[in-house]
């Protein structure tokens, strides 16, 4: 594990899953991140509209519980929780709760399924970065962008074999 110094303040470069190598490649302003992603959309969406003044108020790592926790047959069952990538407000009043995805396991899309029904009040996104669609967007639509692409290769395909 590799510390690194910020106004003179030993700080251990740890994350939200303990990760503790190449933290050069995913730190910004002294943050270190647990991709190389995140670190990016922090660096070129979040703060150049922070600067602008378009984002109010952001935090990293905010915590959500999706489910209590309980007793059963005297045990304690710990509660279900959540750990966003990015909480920002934006100055028309918007709320967002963004998760910067490359690709989600069956845990981000059940923990996804959580939230939509916690808070439903909220805009929960998934973003991800696709330099051949144009950089940032939700991963959904690029998602769903990708399917309409291959159906069309196959389509092709199949006239070509005809």
């Amino acid at each position: 594990m590799q510390p690194f110094i910020r106004n003179e303040v030993i700080h251990i470069a740890r994350t939200k899953f303990n990760v503790d190598k190449d933290t050069e490649k995913r730190t910004c302003d002294g943050i270190v991140f647990d991709s190389i992603l995140e670190m990016k959309f922090y660096r070129d969406v979040v703060l150049p509209k922070k600067e602008s003044g378009e984002i109010t108020y952001y935090e990293l790592q905010k915590k959500y519980i999706l489910q209590d926790g309980f007793e059963r047959n005297g045990k304690k069952v710990l509660p279900i929780t959540y750990i966003a990538d990015f909480y920002i407000e934006y100055s028309d009043g918007r709320v967002e709760v963004i998760d910067i995805k490359g690709c989600p396991d069956t845990t981000a899309k059940l923990k996804r399924k959580l939230f939509w029904y916690k808070y439903p009040d909220i805009d929960y996104q998934w973003i991800t970065y696709v330099k051949k669609f144009g950089g940032w967007g939700n991963y959904d639509d690029f998602n769903k962008l990708r399917r309409e692409i291959k159906r069309q290769r196959e389509v092709e395909e199949n006239k070509e074999e005809i």
